[in-house]
């Protein structure tokens, strides 16, 4: 129904509405020691203290799904709004089980959009700072906190280059060679 596809588009997509800051002083708020998810854990009686999920890998990896899912919803809708519908009521009409269907049918309409919104959301996500450096702390280095740190912690400029041109080096790699491979692999959907 498109009122509900107009309603989920929004829940998905509106936090791109907001700083990637400010959605990610929510999460801190949200996995603090005395924040709304410990408090819910302690009261359905699942944990007697709280759970540590600030400055844990766990924490950065929940935050940074909540700032990154939009992206990929971007690049398999716009997808999806391509799927051809009839090749689909063929397959069914041919006596192909609907999982069948999805196997062979839909999901190889939309893997180039899968694959793009994996490659947008690797760069972004290989390349992040805020939240890791918010959710994660001092303690918990990925590698754009890492070349943060080396410039202006310590000061040792030369390392700080070395750790972000080997961060830009291994996003051009992994992103080439994706790209390549998607165009490769589903080079007569992009003609």
């Amino acid at each position: 129904a498109p009122r509900w596809r107009s309603l989920f588009l929004l829940v998905v997509l509106g936090p791109l509405l907001i700083s990637v800051v400010v959605r990610t002083l929510g999460w801190a708020i949200l996995l603090g020691n005395n924040g709304l998810i410990n408090d819910a854990l302690q009261a359905l009686g699942i944990t007697d203290q709280p759970v540590k999920m600030l400055f844990t890998q766990v924490g950065v990896v929940i935050a940074l799904t909540h700032v990154l899912v939009p992206f990929m919803v971007i690049a398999v809708w716009a997808t999806l709004q391509r799927l051809d519908l009839q090749v689909e009521w063929a397959g069914l009409s041919l006596g192909a089980s609907r999982l069948t269907v999805l196997r062979r049918i839909i999901l190889p309409q939309i893997m180039p959009g899968v694959l793009s919104g994996s490659i947008i959301v690797f760069a972004l996500a290989a390349s992040a700072f805020a939240t890791p450096a918010i959710i994660g702390g001092r303690r918990l280095k990925v590698v754009a906190t890492a070349a943060y740190d080396e410039f202006l912690g310590t000061l040792n400029w030369p390392l700080g280059a070395a750790i972000a041109m080997l961060l830009l080096l291994a996003n051009l790699i992994i992103i080439l060679g994706c790209s390549k491979l998607a165009e490769r692999r589903f080079k007569q959907v992009f003609e």
